[in-house]
């Protein structure tokens, strides 16, 4: 699964890991992540992340 990147702050959202404190369960791909998931350390929408490189 890919990786992607907060455009802001740097934060990667590993779908392997998931982000459990978001409510986003390890196994989770980025497009099933809820369109209202917000970055963990900046704060910004799920429309400011990119496909990590």
């Amino acid at each position: 699964m890919k990786k992607y990147v907060c455009t802001i702050c740097g934060y990667v959202y590993d779908p392997e890991k998931g982000e459990v404190d978001y409510g986003v369960a390890p196994g989770t791909a980025w497009e099933d992540v809820p369109e209202d998931f917000v970055c963990p350390a900046c704060g910004v929408g799920k429309d400011m992340f990119e496909e990590e490189a």
